[in-house]
């Protein structure tokens, strides 16, 4: 790697001026256009970017997003604060039942994680503020154990809900769903970035099928269980809400808060990543809860389990093969698969979040390739700027530009000079 001692305030400024920027008083957008809306983990990691340079307003981030919550618990995926046209489907085509309009799905459980991250950097100015989104937190993680369990894996119900939009993972369950009776509409996205870096019409005909579904229940979770015939367990979804269990167990300790149920979900989804293991493919998989079949993709979120501090077995060893296909991070798909696209959105792109979430799994594991991974992210960042995500193989940036959590991650994590938290056990 390059030596970066002489680019590193420039791009720690450019980085803070891209949060600034995307910043909408109190919440922030992903980029402006292409995102003109609070995201869900998008908002959690841009926190933790805030809290480098302005603590408060990492804290207020938060509490925006979690005044969101509807009254099940569930925070949503999209908080829409403002009407823009420049954005579909919006509010109108969700029917969210929030105290904000909103969209009717969840995204992964970052946000408890990025809490903890942002309450270790000053505990005596965050003590007050995470004892009040304690208990928010601890309705949405109950949320996810009462709504989206089979045989103890996490599930998600929309292709969005897992941010991995159109991985290759969810191809087999679309097939199976016929879209007819979709209305007429005009996808937004494409008229901001390059198409072929973004999902598929027949890909999106389904997602809409699928908000047309829960919009036409008014949201109801019960019902949806039932007749959904797109529910995925998910490492995504999996490992994230069970070390989201694990730092909300820690700060409840911290703060002499009632823990609650934390032990047994945690031991309840420790038990339930057993059933996320593919043998044969030597890696955590995603799980087709509707027919039991695997997905059979090695997607980065099967190495998020050193993050969730589960057994990773075999995972080493494939984490090796795909890390010596590309240059740069880890990929969102397996470059020696067929369906790997490395330029469009998650059927192939590295994403600096996560990266960072991975890495800090192997650091805790004290495994030394976060440290490798860290220094990829770090070259791949200040060779091309804060793009939503990149190239693996060739690192050239894609997606929206002038990105709020890659911003964050660099600013956290990736930048020579980031305060790094304890990230302790």
């Amino acid at each position: 790697m390059k030596d970066l001692s002489m680019d590193v305030d420039a791009l720690d400024a450019e980085a803070e001026r891209i949060l600034r920027m995307n910043d909408r008083g109190g919440y922030s957008v992903p980029t402006a256009g292409l995102y003109p809306y609070q995201w869900n983990w998008d908002s959690a990691f841009a926190a933790y970017g805030y809290a480098m340079f302005d603590l408060d307003r990492g804290w207020r981030e938060l509490e925006v997003l979690m005044a969101g919550q509807w009254p099940d618990g569930m925070v949503p995926h999209i908080q829409f604060h403002k009407v823009d046209p420049s954005y579909f489907p919006g509010p109108d085509i969700w029917g969210g039942v929030g105290p904000v309009p909103s969209s009717g799905i969840s995204q992964p459980a970052i946000a408890a994680t990025m809490a903890r991250l942002v309450y270790e950097l000053d505990p005596g100015a965050g003590a007050e503020r995470m004892r009040a989104l304690y208990p928010k937190f601890i309705a949405w993680h109950r949320w996810f154990m009462e709504w989206r369990l089979d045989r103890d894996a996490v599930c998600l119900t929309h292709p969005w809900e897992a941010g991995r939009d159109n991985a290759p993972d969810w191809d087999g369950p679309l097939a199976r769903i016929d879209p007819s009776g979709i209305a007429p509409y005009e996808r937004r996205d494409t008229g901001h970035v390059d198409p072929s870096m973004r999902p598929k019409k027949a890909d999106y005909d389904r997602y809409l099928w699928l908000v047309k579904q829960g919009h036409d229940c008014g949201w109801d979770q019960a019902h949806l269980r039932d007749v959904n015939p797109f529910r995925m367990a998910d490492p995504t979804m999996h490992f994230t809400l069970l070390r989201g269990h694990r730092d909300l167990m820690w700060l409840g300790a911290e703060l002499g808060l009632d823990t609650g149920p934390l032990p047994d979900w945690i031991a309840q989804l420790e038990a339930g990543a057993e059933t996320l293991w593919n043998a044969q493919l030597g890696a955590y998989d995603c799980r087709d809860a509707v027919t039991g079949d695997w997905a059979d993709a090695v997607s980065n979120a099967a190495f998020l389990c050193w993050y969730a501090r589960v057994d990773p077995k075999t995972t080493a060893a494939v984490y090796a093969r795909v890390q010596s296909k590309v240059q740069f991070g880890v990929a969102s798909h397996d470059p020696d698969s067929p369906a790997f696209e490395p330029k469009r959105y998650w059927r192939g792109p590295t994403w600096a979040m996560m990266n960072m979430l991975i890495a800090m799994g192997l650091d805790e594991a004290g495994r030394p390739e976060g440290a490798a991974l860290r220094a990829s992210t770090v070259r791949l960042i200040a060779g091309n700027g804060f793009a939503e995500y990149f190239d693996p193989l060739t690192g050239a940036p894609a997606g929206g530009k002038d990105f709020t959590w890659t911003a964050a991650i660099w600013l956290g994590w990736a930048s020579p000079k980031a305060r790094r938290g304890r990230w302790a056990a």
